[in-house]
């Protein structure tokens, strides 16, 4: 396949996630197929279709003194540059005489001759005179937003939250790409078994870094694997792989996971049970209970019921308090998986976070009647926003007095992350061990 028609392809989701908010992960796989791209080719495409999201507010800030004369730019002219700049930025390997050429090609072929000298012109000056300085943004939560690509909003949360240097060290590595990794299935076979298997396949892995359940990607990929289709492994991260250990699963327990898709959780804790008791798993869509199933079949589970219910109407289908252990993985802003989803810094804004908030209250609010006199109650998210993580926890415990947090958690979790646990509580960000950034609390209902 020809790479100008990577590049226009590259463009062609790029517009449409603007144009219409669509998810990039989503949008990317389906155009790979629609387009037969395939090999080195499909490296290219994701490369150049996140790294120009993951970059785009720095490209504008590098494009602006190239664009002061130009009247109004069509979305397409603008996305083109800003891919074409990506390459020339933070792609060694793409000659610039290549990016020039076909962003000219793309030009010409979406637009008309001016077009094409526009975009040659301004590619043409910026390799002439170099980037503007970064120095001349004298604030310095202004320049780490603009140099890291975040909403300055996010960013100035982020520092308050944490402080300069930590918010830092996050804003950085959202801007590089994350490690692929699995947990295996040891319900169905041991860690040292499938790492054998993969490399029988050509498929390079090592141990995880994090979770005793994972495994980590060195060269190929996962998902393609004769592994994935045989139900021996899932795709997850290895600090979303915590949340099932914080349980601490026992077997026969009757647990509810309660906002359960696409369903990692649900099938981790299904595996820790060895196919005894029974794991419930709601979620609010039918098309997302869907794939759970689809999950629980690869996977040869049969311990698990799902169904399509709102959890903040739990009450309407199980007996009070009915189950040993509750998992709340909430919905949330996402903001620790901004590596995988970088669209997500763009689209958030400060009321999402309140807005979300109040739903985490109404679900841990409702479940909590379910959970068994010391049962155990552990709410997670894969944000590292304080209203969406202890901010809710401590209104919920304030409003319920017959619970607490559970300091017990620091036995289920492994060595490397106890440092980080904090009365029954544990926040990882992405830069501490290159996973994803996640909460979780641990709280047990008094007798």
């Amino acid at each position: 396949m020809a790479k100008t028609n990577i590049r226009n392809v590259a463009l062609e989701i790029l517009l449409q996630i603007e144009k219409n908010q669509a998810y990039s992960n989503l949008l990317l796989n389906q155009m790979i197929k629609k387009h037969e791209v395939q090999g080195k080719d499909v490296g290219l495409l994701t490369e150049i279709v996140y790294g120009t999201i993951q970059r785009r507010d720095t490209l504008d800030f590098y494009l602006a003194p190239f664009l002061k004369k130009t009247k109004k730019l069509d979305q397409w002219v603008r996305i083109l540059l800003r891919l074409s700049l990506y390459q020339m930025v933070y792609l060694d390997r793409v000659p610039e005489r290549a990016i020039f050429f076909e962003a000219v090609e793309i030009a010409k072929k979406r637009g008309h001759r001016g077009t094409a000298s526009l975009v040659n012109g301004v590619l043409r000056s910026i390799q002439r005179e170099g980037l503007p300085s970064m120095d001349q943004i004298l604030d310095e939560v202004e320049r780490l937003a603009v140099e890291t690509s975040h909403p300055i909003w996010l960013v100035k949360r982020w520092v308050k939250q944490m402080g300069i240097e930590e918010a830092r060290k996050m804003c950085e590595i959202n801007c590089t790409p994350p490690e692929q990794t699995a947990r295996v299935n040891n319900s169905a076979i041991t860690q040292d078994e499938l790492i054998h298997m993969l490399h029988e396949d050509g498929i390079e892995v090592v141990k995880g870094d994090v979770s005793v359940d994972a495994i980590k990607a060195v060269r190929g990929n996962l998902a393609k694997t004769k592994a994935f289709k045989e139900g021996y492994l899932s795709i997850q991260d290895e600090s979303s792989m915590l949340v099932a250990r914080a349980l601490g699963v026992e077997e026969n327990d009757h647990i509810l996971d309660s906002c359960a898709a696409p369903g990692g959780k649900t099938t981790h804790i299904a595996e820790l049970l060895r196919n005894t008791g029974k794991v419930y798993s709601l979620d609010l869509h039918e098309h997302k209970v869907k794939l759970i199933n689809e999950a629980v079949t690869r996977l040869g589970l049969e311990n698990v019921v799902t169904k399509a219910h709102d959890s903040r109407k739990a009450g309407e289908i199980f007996e009070p308090q009915f189950f040993d252990k509750i998992l709340v993985d909430a919905p949330c802003s996402g903001f620790g998986v901004i590596r995988r989803k970088p669209d997500i810094k763009y689209s958030k804004t400060v009321s999402d976070n309140q807005h979300l908030a109040k739903i985490q209250i109404d679900i841990l609010t409702e479940v909590s009647s379910l959970l068994k006199k010391d049962g155990i109650l552990v709410y997670s998210t894969c944000t590292i926003d304080y209203e969406e993580n202890e901010g809710v926890i401590n209104t919920f415990l304030e409003q319920n007095k017959d619970f607490v947090l559970d300091n017990t958690i620091e036995n289920f979790l492994p060595e490397i992350v106890k440092p980080y646990i904090k009365n029954g509580q544990i926040q990882l960000y992405p830069h501490y061990f290159g996973t994803d950034g996640f909460y979780i609390a641990r709280l047990r209902k008094q007798v």
